[in-house]
């Protein structure tokens, strides 16, 4: 069977390519955003990548194709495939129909965290010798790729309430229906296809609706929005987890920069993680895995264990280089909130070290300028602020910046803030580069930039 994919470098849809591959079908694909890591998992895997969407790969006609969620009406191949009567499908829907069924699915939702999450949780299952199947849209460094078929029963999935497709308007996470459930948190996003955080309540309703009696939710308590849908109806038993809580997971005597705390059980110690993440927001994000584990029977001091190993994710805080001392992350934060998080643990790591923070306002909120109000509020523990101005945003970002005073320099050249940073940049600085895209591989750019300096000096 051959199969042909719409939108292939995508996170989801390259692991979706991944997983046919895996399952022995012909896989070839198509995407105009075609960069690394994605493309070259998938390069390695001998899938064929086509440049573009003419109709060159539709012809001869593959015998199945997978439409991503970035195609819409207009784009030649999807406009050549409905025009000959190509059978299609959507990505969420091929992996509910050939991946997922008859597994014990263990989904990870919410606005933060679910890339990290389902990488901490896959890693644990793996552990434990479980070899589960996954999909998650980034690359966890404890397996190098993004998805494998794994052995049944479990499958973990990264379950992302954006759209199906252009012609499925659902969250792409009604399909999956999970047997354990974690709810990391909400607020709200993708204003490009949901008018207000009632909307995306209402998908994480429809969501909830599909997990069995006997199955498992765990929600964030401090989360408000969560309680707000779990009061819409819930019909399975539920746990919770959160920083300080007596009932559920906890914790206790947490470093500063989050690198190592107590967890515990309704009030009770039950283990101590001593790894090498950082920050507030991988700590909650460990509670949650450690609870998922458990209901697939994984006993707790397992899943500590596999936590203390956990070796990151690509592009969430992923030290791409040091350069004189110079360190310079890749971080997939496009978010204020998880801006503001990532910064925080960096904080709390170094101390009263220099950070600067590099970002590209890339998504298509951001461009919309939902997030404009929060955005300076969310770089505040950044000492120098280098910020990328794409031609197509809506708002002015310097106004919104100017609480920010002369920390912040704005440009619409990748290369000007190159020469920015590494013009500023001394030794035991770190440099957090902020993007949910490739940026114009800002971060080989600035490791050149930053080793030219160190030459000249």
């Amino acid at each position: 069977m051959h199969i042909h994919i719409l939108g292939i470098c995508g996170a989801f849809m390259g692991g979706v390519a991944l997983l046919a591959r895996e399952a022995g079908y012909s896989v070839s694909g198509s995407d105009a955003n075609v960069y690394p890591p994605m493309s070259t998992q998938l390069e390695e895997q001998g899938i064929v990548l086509h440049e573009g969407y003419d109709s060159e790969p539709l012809d001869p006609a593959p015998d199945l194709i997978v439409v991503g969620n970035a195609m819409s009406r207009g784009n030649p191949a999807v406009e050549y495939m409905l025009d000959r009567g190509l059978p299609y499908i959507s990505g969420p829907a091929f992996l509910a129909d050939y991946v997922l069924r008859d597994h014990w699915v263990l989904a990870v939702a919410g606005t933060h965290g679910k890339t990290t999450t389902s990488s901490m949780l896959a890693a644990i299952l793996d552990y434990a010798k479980l070899e589960p199947g996954f999909l998650i849209g980034g690359v966890p460094g404890n397996f190098g790729l993004s998805a494998r078929l794994g052995n049944k029963p479990f499958f973990v999935v990264e379950a992302d309430e954006y759209d199906t497709a252009f012609f499925d308007k659902r969250s792409k996470f009604v399909h999956y229906r999970p047997r354990t459930l974690i709810l990391n948190n909400l607020e709200y996003d993708h204003a490009d296809i949901f008018p207000d955080l009632d909307a995306i309540k209402r998908q994480f309703h429809h969501l909830l609706r599909t997990v069995p009696g006997n199955g498992l939710v765990l929600s964030n308590s401090a989360e408000p929005h969560l309680d707000e849908v779990l009061e819409m109806g819930c019909w399975t038993p539920q746990e919770s987890f959160a920083l300080q809580s007596e009932t559920g997971w906890g914790t206790a005597d947490i470093a500063p920069d989050g690198s190592s705390f107590d967890v515990t059980l309704d009030g009770e110690r039950v283990g101590r993680i001593e790894w090498s993440q950082s920050g507030l927001h991988n700590v909650a994000n460990a509670l949650a895995a450690i609870g998922a584990a458990r209901h697939a029977g994984v006993p707790v001091e397992h899943a500590i264990e596999g936590l203390n190993q956990f070796a990151g994710v690509k592009r969430r805080m992923e030290l791409r280089a040091k350069i004189n001392d110079i360190a310079i992350y890749d971080d997939f934060a496009h978010h204020p909130t998880a801006i503001s998080t990532t910064l925080e643990g960096v904080r709390g790591r170094i101390g009263e070290g220099r950070i600067f923070a590099v970002l590209e306002p890339r998504s298509n909120t951001m461009r919309m300028g939902v997030h404009r109000e929060a955005l300076a509020d969310s770089l505040k523990e950044a000492d120098r602020i280098f910020i990328f101005h794409p031609q197509d945003l809506d708002w002015p970002l310097a106004e919104a910046m100017s609480s920010l005073g002369d920390r912040v320099e704005i440009s619409d050249e990748v290369d000007t803030l190159v020469d920015w940073v590494a013009a500023a940049a001394m030794p035991d600085d770190q440099i957090i580069v902020m993007s949910n895209g490739g940026f114009g591989d800002i971060h080989e750019r600035l490791a050149v930039a930053l080793a030219e300096a160190g030459e000249v000096q």
